[in-house]
């Protein structure tokens, strides 16, 4: 098995040493969510096919699901031209959205500025999370 240092040394990674990583359904295409990965979260991925993020907010990895129970199985990666960017195709279980939408692009911004909610609500956040 590969340790894949030599794919994530050719990785671009900002100065943050983050690259951009978007969640795409493996099945339909729709955008599930946009986060970042550091190279052990990239590491993590590969090994586990199991998305792993970097959480800017908490400063931590983050397998994603692993509070919920809301996995995204890796099928696939992609990276684009500049080495900077991914696409996973994933399998998503329950939601993606921390708020309870299947995809977190669930909110249509309309000509008018005003924004529509479009995306399918799946689960509820306080019973997954506990109330804030």
């Amino acid at each position: 098995m590969s340790d894949y240092t030599e794919l994530i040394d050719q990785c671009k990674f900002d100065d943050k040493g983050l690259l951009t990583a978007v969640a795409q359904d493996a099945e339909t295409g729709e955008v599930l969510m946009l986060a970042f990965m550091n190279r052990e979260a990239l590491r993590m991925t590969l090994e586990r096919r199991v998305a792993c993020y970097w959480s800017r907010s908490r400063s931590e990895l983050w397998v994603k699901g692993e509070t919920s129970g809301h996995m995204q199985e890796v099928q696939q990666i992609t990276v684009d031209c500049d080495m900077d960017a991914l696409v996973l195709k994933v399998k998503q279980k329950g939601g993606a959205c921390h708020v309870g939408y299947r995809s977190c692009f669930y909110r249509t911004i309309e000509r008018d500025g005003t924004l529509t909610v479009t995306g399918e609500k799946v689960f509820d956040e306080d019973d997954v999370y506990g109330k804030k």
